[in-house]
């Protein structure tokens, strides 16, 4: 694929057109959904950086630098599926998240259990700014859940695929969150439940 016009001036009416050359309002659920997806696409590619030790300019953890990049690859196969009727995405084969797509999410989270261990309390964002990125790439992807579930509720032919995937992608995110606590050994922060007794 080759980009070489990049303004189309369609949206200055708040217009925009789907894979299939649809006309549609930029308002509409698709675009939210798949604009979500883009907006945690952009958090992750953030959040890779962040990962980068300073001193040997390579990932700190070369695997999770890995998974989030495939990720990133997922991610943008999956808007590309939320911007296509059925037919778009049979006509111009365009790549869809399969349930190997969210096996593979799940293979990875129960790895990382197995050496991060149980949780005593609820945990908050900080601790190391990759951290706290990768938290604020978990709640972009609940949202992106969410815009897609209000989609499906309008359009039927969008995959359950789709929502399951995000589903789980922001429990991924979750474990990324701990695993990155733990490359940096930055003690997690926990939620003080019991503050107020203090007072």
């Amino acid at each position: 694929m080759r980009l070489t016009k990049i303004y189309t001036k369609v949206g200055d009416a708040g217009q925009t057109f789907l894979v299939d050359g649809q006309k549609t309002s930029k308002s509409n659920e698709r675009i939210e959904a798949y604009g979500t997806v883009d907006e945690l696409n952009s958090h992750l590619g953030m959040l890779r950086d962040l990962l980068i030790d300073t001193t040997s300019q390579e990932p700190i953890s070369g695997a999770l630098d890995r998974s989030i990049y495939r990720v990133q690859n997922e991610l943008f196969d999956l808007g590309s599926e939320l911007a296509s009727s059925a037919a778009a995405i049979q006509k111009y084969n365009i790549n869809t998240i399969e349930a190997s797509h969210i096996a593979e999410l799940e293979k990875e989270i129960d790895a990382a259990n197995e050496i991060l261990g149980g949780l005593e309390n609820f945990v908050l964002p900080g601790g190391h700014p990759a951290n706290s990125q990768a938290h604020i790439a978990r709640t972009v992807c609940r949202r992106a859940e969410r815009q897609v579930v209000r989609l499906r509720l309008v359009e039927p032919e969008v995959r359950s695929e789709t929502q399951m995937y995000l589903n789980r992608l922001s429990d991924w995110l979750f474990i990324a969150c701990r695993t990155i606590s733990k490359e940096f050994g930055r003690p997690e922060v926990l939620w003080d439940q019991k503050r107020r007794d203090r007072s």
